[in-house]
């Protein structure tokens, strides 16, 4: 009894400190999510956490300006300013799921494919190049960037959504092979031998069995890659310049709005709370296959 009531105090104490570290950890979001909603005189004015003492200055304007354009003004040829409206947020948002949701899928299906080879398939040289794979988890991207924009340049990838697709693809697939390598080499082999017999093909075997089976690996890879891809910021400038503001991603989008406008903040946090929707969706919707996936093939038998 008193180990049961040693415990029981434990894990109060834990669930006090976790709660604790949680609304600590909450805080910065919070105060950018109640910027996001004040006027700019209220936020150069006073702090977030003051909010309350003014609740006329809560507006919506600040998301329909990035949504919809930032105004600025220029000079015209005649000597007058005039405003102009210009690029919007929410072609940012546009490029980066135009950019994202290619750069997810295709090295999903490539690394399963490669997984089930080197899980069930025997081939001169499997191990020696799975051990290539996985020693190229420790090479930093950075590194790649000039030889490959390079080779972007002479054949004229550079600028393109299909440039950035394969830069992408290719950085991250080191990863989805190891993490769905440890889940498909799982799978009961007695369970494919039963295909083999009845005629099937690897191919057969890996579209109908491995996939399917392979659901909470692959949604754990897509959820990295996607949050990953669409966090990016390097890969996009190195790959995406030059191509105009219209191809912007949402963290070139945001970059820029913090060289210009680095003082206005509340149409930076607005933004910012705009670029995290999807990935929100995303890791929501994935979120009961994320643990399983992560746990693949830790523990055998």
């Amino acid at each position: 009894m008193k180990l049961t009531a040693k415990t029981a105090k434990h894990n109060k104490l834990i669930l006090v400190l976790l709660i604790f570290l949680c609304i600590v950890w909450s805080i910065p979001t919070v105060g950018m999510l109640v910027t996001s909603f004040r006027d700019k005189d209220a936020v150069s004015s006073s702090g977030w956490w003051q909010a309350y003492k003014t609740p006329s200055a809560f507006t919506l304007a600040n998301y329909d300006e990035v949504l919809g354009g930032q105004h600025f003004t220029v000079g015209t040829a005649s000597g007058s300013t005039e405003s102009r409206r210009g690029v919007s947020m929410a072609s940012a948002f546009i490029s980066s799921i135009t950019v994202t949701v290619p750069a997810v899928i295709i090295p999903i299906l490539v690394a399963a494919a490669a997984a089930y080879a080197f899980a069930w398939m025997s081939f001169w040289g499997r191990k020696l190049f799975f051990a290539t794979v996985i020693a190229l988890l420790v090479v930093p991207l950075q590194i790649a960037l000039i030889p490959i924009l390079r080779d972007y340049q002479s054949i004229g990838l550079n600028g393109t959504y299909l440039g950035i697709w394969f830069a992408h693809s290719g950085f991250g697939l080191s990863l989805a092979i190891y993490i769905l390598f440890n889940y498909i080499s799982t799978i009961p082999r007695s369970i494919l031998e039963s295909a083999f017999i009845d005629g099937a093909n690897h191919f057969t075997v890996f579209s109908r069995l491995i996939l399917p089976l392979s659901i909470p690996a692959l949604a754990s890879f897509a959820i990295f890659q996607f949050i990953w891809v669409w966090n990016d910021l390097l890969v996009a400038l190195v790959f995406l310049s030059g191509s105009g503001q219209k191809m912007d991603v949402v963290t070139v989008r945001l970059m820029n709005m913090a060289g210009t406008r680095g003082t206005e903040w509340h149409l930076l946090t607005a933004g910012a709370f705009i670029s995290m929707i999807l990935p929100l969706i995303v890791f929501l919707s994935l979120q009961k296959y994320f643990v399983r996936g992560l746990l693949a093939g830790s523990v055998k038998g």
